[in-house]
């Protein structure tokens, strides 16, 4: 039988191997335990984030991951500034002007818009982790509002609850629409000079930008997706 100690330490060395998860600057904190393995701890990216729960479910015996992990934000707020910031910016996306907004505060839900109760978008906010939940009736919806709230300054994570309705399949198409349609809500991104692929929800930026923050911005904005597993970044910086 494999000692957790073992399994702690191959997955330190994987995440060691892995320059976008920086275990110097940002430590993880790791327990193993009847095939589950726990991290937790602030990293300095979503990049980071994502990569280190991968690599922690691929080793074996690994058989299920539990997500503690935060994301270093660039300044710390209160969560009802978080909270209010993430109403608002759903309040004014067009793409979600058909949407109900309710929040929770005070473990009371008070209505924020109150229109359609099958486009409902409900907002939570716990030390930094901004917890959507509600109904959506499409895929690139959720992961619109997911994208929306990873924007807000002050948000360390966010749990994207929404439901479909009706249920969809996902598919890579479905991804590509996604991320496109966060790239061209970001100010700071030409998504026209950017070309999209996903492969297993593998996603790949293609083409030239102007300079590296858009091209930093370009592939967090990807990573920001729900159900995207990975980010190849092939950008090129002409400026």
């Amino acid at each position: 039988m494999i000692r957790a100690e073992e399994v702690v330490g191959s997955i330190l060395a994987a995440l060691e191997r892995e320059p976008r998860v920086n275990l110097h600057s940002h430590p993880i904190e790791i327990s193993f335990a009847d095939g589950i393995v726990t991290l937790s701890g602030e990293v300095g990216g979503i990049a980071a984030k994502k990569l280190a729960l991968e690599l922690a479910a691929a080793q074996s015996p690994v058989s299920g991951v539990v997500d503690r992990l935060r994301v270093e934000p660039s300044g710390r707020r209160e969560d009802g500034a978080i909270r209010d910031q993430v109403c608002n910016a759903f309040i004014s996306e067009p793409a979600l002007d058909a949407y109900s907004v309710r929040v929770l505060v005070k473990r009371e839900m008070e209505s924020i818009r109150a229109l359609e109760p099958d486009r409902l978008l409900e907002v939570e906010v716990s030390d930094g982790v901004v917890i959507l939940n509600g109904k959506a009736e499409s895929l690139s919806h959720k992961r619109l509002a997911g994208a929306l709230a990873w924007w807000v300054p002050g948000s360390r994570d966010v749990v994207n609850g929404i439901e479909l309705s009706p249920p969809m399949e996902d598919n890579d198409d479905e991804v590509v629409d996604a991320v496109r349609l966060v790239l061209e809500k970001d100010p700071l991104v030409n998504a026209s000079q950017i070309k999209l692929r996903s492969r297993d929800c593998v996603v790949t930026l293609d083409g030239a930008v102007a300079t590296e923050n858009s091209r930093m911005a370009a592939e967090a904005d990807a990573w920001y997706v729900f159900g995207v597993n990975g980010v190849v970044n092939k950008l090129t910086v002409t400026g």
